[in-house]
């Protein structure tokens, strides 16, 4: 028997959370949480538990007006060279795992040849932007998916990489993809990039698509770069009415096995995305680009998996500003996840109004340029040696795109 318990939990506040694009009604001092009702039976009781000890525990330290959202970021990942410093030895190693750079005079050199040259651009065009007011430094950038300095493999190495999981020394810096050098598919044949393009596009899609008009299911497309998101693929085929999940083709794309043994499906923009309540983002190699995007729609984003992380993800919080799935979750728990938040729908929607105003204060260009600005100048006072310009390197020059 389903045991169905009715309780109520309110607030210390007299007004439901409130949006951003809402403070008006708000007041400017009071802090607006939830005001809900709960029903429970003993399938979702673990999931209000979850979202309530959020609640009591968050407060709201990260506003990035002031520069800190992510200085602990910065910290932890430098942290392993604190002690005895980086010196040439350490930079001489690093190079054979990433693309050598030097700021020096306010100017940005870099090694001839760039693996991803499209990435090698996304990187400049901040570092750019900066150099005339940062110290001479030896940097040594991977463009590659994957992180290269491992925690089970030798000493850490100063290599900066665009993701990473806690097994890695890497240090992290904003993905490439902000600017140009993301994934390309049909739609975007340039790549993704251009985040403060998406902004505006992603914002204009959510407002014309409110809340209450979006689909009532859960939605993803994407290639099948990893097993992980099977369960959700097949759970949409036996639950159409709870899920639209289907993969495209990618690169590596040779037969309907690759898609698990069904017709490609055709890929879908960004802000088409936002009509429906519901997103699901997955891991690809690393972590996922879309990932910001997502909150954008003003929908709510299940998050699969915590392993792979980006400079902002630890200043995001699960149950509070998205739904944490289990990277293993099986059909059931993932049908069980859905069903939770179809059923509670005004708690959902304040959810994904958290993950929005996060993402809409807290990761501008002008974000990103800050954290590259403090990442670079704390990270040159490790160095233990000056930086002398190498005459092999080229000299990076702003473009017009830039």
């Amino acid at each position: 028997y389903i045991i169905l318990l009715t309780t109520f939990w309110i607030a210390n506040c007299e007004e439901e959370y409130c949006s951003v694009d809402s403070t008006a009604a708000c007041g400017e001092k009071k802090e607006c949480n939830i005001q809900y009702k709960k029903v429970l039976n003993e399938q979702y009781t673990k999931y209000y538990n979850a979202i309530e000890e959020a609640e009591n525990n968050y407060y709201n330290t990260c506003n990035n007006n002031n520069n800190d959202c992510y200085n602990n970021i910065i910290l932890r990942d430098l942290k392993p060279f604190k002690e005895e410093g980086i010196n040439k030895d350490l930079i001489s190693i690093a190079k054979n795992r990433g693309t050598f750079y030097q700021i020096i005079d306010g100017k940005l050199y870099r090694q001839k040849e760039c693996m991803f040259p499209s990435r090698c651009a996304g990187i400049e065009h901040f570092i750019l932007k900066l150099a005339p007011r940062l110290p001479d430094m030896d940097l040594v950038i991977n463009v590659r998916d994957y992180p290269q300095s491992s925690k089970h493999f030798g000493s850490p190495l100063p290599i900066f990489s665009f993701s990473k999981t806690r097994q890695y020394y890497d240090i992290t810096y904003p993905a490439w993809s902000f600017w140009e050098g993301g994934p390309a598919i049909s739609l975007y044949p340039r790549g993704l990039g251009r985040w403060d393009e998406h902004r505006r596009s992603l914002d204009k899609a959510s407002n014309n698509t409110v809340w209450e008009r979006k689909e009532n299911k859960a939605f993803f497309r994407g290639s099948r770069t990893s097993a992980e998101r099977d369960n959700l693929v097949l759970l949409s085929r036996k639950r159409p009415e709870l899920v639209d999940a289907r993969y495209t083709k990618n690169q590596a794309w040779k037969s309907d096995e690759d898609t698990l043994y069904a017709p490609p499906a055709s890929e879908v923009p960004l802000e088409a995305h936002c009509n429906y309540k519901y997103l699901f983002n997955y891991r690809g190699v690393a972590a996922s680009f879309r990932h910001k995007h997502l909150f954008l729609c003003r929908s709510l984003v299940f998050h699969v998996g915590d392993e792979w992380t980006e400079f902002y993800y630890d200043a995001m919080l699960p149950w509070l500003h998205y739904i944490p799935v289990p990277k293993d979750a099986d059909q059931t728990v993932l049908e069980s996840l859905i069903q939770f938040v179809i059923h509670n729908d005004k708690l959902s929607k304040t959810i994904a109004d958290r993950g929005r105003d996060f993402i809409w204060n807290n990761l501008r260009m002008a974000d990103i340029e800050q954290f590259w600005e403090k990442l670079l100048k704390k990270y040159s006072e490790l160095l233990t040696y000056k930086a002398t310009l190498d005459k092999h390197l080229i000299k990076i020059n702003r473009t017009e795109k830039s």
